[in-house]
């Protein structure tokens, strides 16, 4: 059964369900609002000869057509504008989209037309042609550098992944931010085969932000991603040293605002039916103890987890994120993955 969630109730049932924690002291005097979401395969129907693409087409397995575009992409409009608060995001980090044209019609298709968005993004290697991309308000942000990290794994050669995107950029005009949008090696195929790729992908980044934090050590840098990792796992604090602990920042240092010790079960992802934060916030030592302009804290961050979002486990147990497809059976919902938020103030 397919079901369609008109946008007026997707914005009043967020008021109902987990969403996005404030956290933000009574003297804040602006506020950016960030999401990341992973939308889980937003292809476009064409057929790229040179990716694995061949079941997102109108002949493939999945019968993909303009119909079924249409639909997720007026679906994930939907999830960020409810996961906002009405608080239309300064910016938008997203993976698994294909291209371009996909991401275009988020940003002019839909009602985030209204808000002027433009968008970074390049074709990565990627054997299927899933990418990052970031969508960004002029108002709020103001990109000055954009550069591609290209990921190649010296013990596998033949192996693809996506690019990790970074961005210098201005927020409200004035205050340097510099985010970095990932989505690491997946699981697929065992957690233990796959960790060497993840902490590869780490440990490159780490290089990046420690050239940043030797330059900048009060630099403002927000990290975001999907990381098929979670905050505790040895990719992220052994390889990219994202600290779990945040009673005493350190300008110099990258900490992981989206751990919270004691956390109920709930995730960001779910698999046989446990749930997994893989999607993440991780940032600078300066963002939590004041020595830059910008700032943030452990409650600015949340996993939305609005109701029409998910829908009944069957297989296991409570709920699970409302997918565009049960293995071949469309479904027509949002992604396997639910959206995550962080708050910037000053």
């Amino acid at each position: 059964m397919v079901r369609f969630i008109p946008l007026f109730l997707a914005i009043l049932l967020s008021g109902f369900f987990t969403g996005t924690g404030n956290g933000l002291p009574d003297v804040s005097t602006g506020k950016l609002r960030l999401i990341f979401y992973n939308v889980e395969n937003l292809f476009d129907t064409v057929n790229d000869p040179g990716k694995d693409d061949d079941a997102f087409t109108p002949d493939g397995d999945r019968r993909w057509n303009a119909y079924r575009l249409r639909i997720k992409v007026n679906n994930i409009y939907k999830a960020l504008v409810a996961a906002a608060e009405f608080e239309i995001p300064a910016i938008i980090g997203l993976c698994e989209v294909e291209n371009m044209h996909v991401l275009e019609m988020l940003a002019t298709q839909t009602g985030l037309k209204n808000h002027d968005y433009r968008i970074i993004h390049r074709n990565s290697a990627d054997r299927r042609g899933i990418d990052v991309a970031v969508l960004y308000r002029p108002e709020y942000f103001i990109p000055l550098d954009t550069l591609f990290l290209a990921i190649n794994f010296p013990f596998d050669t033949l192996a693809t992944t996506r690019d990790i995107l970074y961005l210098k950029g201005l927020a409200r005009g004035t205050d340097t931010l510099y985010l970095f949008v990932n989505h690491w090696t997946s699981r697929w195929g065992g957690q233990a085969i796959t960790e060497p790729y993840r902490n590869h992908t780490a440990s490159v980044l780490r290089s990046f932000t420690d050239s940043l934090l030797l330059q900048h050590p009060d630099a403002a840098i927000v990290i975001m991603g999907d990381f098929n990792d979670e905050p505790n796992d040895i990719s992220l604090r052994k390889h990219l040293f994202a600290s779990l602990d945040t009673d005493n920042p350190e300008s110099g240092k990258l900490y992981n605002v989206s751990f919270t010790p004691g956390r109920s079960n709930m995730g960001s992802c779910k698999y046989q039916g446990e749930w997994f934060l893989f999607d993440q916030f991780i940032v600078s030592g300066s963002l939590l103890n004041g020595s830059a302009p910008l700032q943030t804290c452990l409650k600015s961050f949340s996993v939305f987890s609005a109701g029409f979002l998910l829908i009944p486990d069957e297989s296991w147990f409570g709920f699970k994120p409302f997918r565009s497809y049960e293995g071949f059976r469309y479904t027509g919902g949002f992604s396997d993955h639910l959206p995550v938020v962080l708050d910037l103030w000053w």
